[in-house]
């Protein structure tokens, strides 16, 4: 199954000829085989494919968080492969979000301060405006003087989400971000992540295996066996479902 992924026009990150292997000998296993992808900007990208597809790894991969054995990566103009452990690290502090399937906030600050603090980590102020629509479109101005131990799954999960988006990063990289959230609280934050696209102008990368919370996307990539084999334009629930069922996915 042979398909080419062409970078994108309007690129918020482009990865060329990636390649991504993990162990060694008899043991090694091929993450990524020659992906290419190209995120557009100010769109809504899902990545699926079946268990061990190498979905997550890409993402890893494209946000900076692991190295490719081969490859080109750019966010923006910025080609990442290049930098050393110091430059990435700050890259991805000033110009990428993270919203990741375990919530990963800190239990001793309250939901204000966690939401703050990659703005504090950087030294910066955060942009009030700003601010103040991130969390009230999350809808979480009542929680913010709440510990995680006092938040539901939903709502540390919508604090999450809106750590990642307080520095008005480049690119939102969402990994299974509703797997440990009921279908409500998922489809809240879903509808979230649509609405900062749209609205809000971000640009968001979600890894999911769930046809439904990938129809919320603006297009699927589909991978199999570390390889880029197809995408869909305007996904819905139904058509991913029966295109992972072909996938065996």
């Amino acid at each position: 199954m042979a398909f080419t992924m062409a970078p994108a026009t309007h690129a918020a990150a482009n990865a060329v000829n990636l390649t991504k292997t993990y162990g060694s000998g008899d043991n090694v296993v091929l993450a990524l085989d020659d992906v290419t992808l190209g995120v557009e900007a100010g769109q809504f990208t899902a990545i699926m494919g079946p268990s061990g597809s190498g979905k997550s790894t890409l993402l890893h991969c494209v946000a900076g968080l692991d190295r490719p054995d081969h490859g080109q990566i750019h966010i923006g103009d910025t080609d990442i492969t290049r930098l050393n452990d110091h430059d990435l690290t700050v890259l991805r502090r000033d110009k990428l979000g993270f919203i990741f399937q375990a919530f990963n906030l800190l239990p001793t600050l309250t939901a204000a301060e966690n939401i703050s603090l990659p703005l504090r980590i950087a030294g910066r102020k955060p942009d009030q405006e700003w601010y103040d629509t991130i969390v009230d479109t999350l809808g979480l101005r009542d929680r913010l003087s709440h510990r995680p131990s006092e938040l539901s799954g939903g709502q540390q999960q919508r604090v999450a989400a809106a750590r990642a988006l307080v520095t008005r990063p480049e690119i939102v990289f969402a990994d299974e971000p509703t797997g440990a959230l009921d279908s409500r609280s998922g489809e809240e934050l879903l509808g979230f992540l649509q609405h900062v696209v749209r609205d809000l102008r971000q640009t968001v990368v979600m890894v999911s295996h769930d046809p439904g919370a990938a129809s919320h996307a603006d297009q699927v990539v589909f991978l199999v066996d570390g390889r880029v084999v197809d995408q869909m334009a305007s996904p819905t629930a139904d058509s991913v479902l029966d295109y992972m069922k072909r996938l065996g996915g």
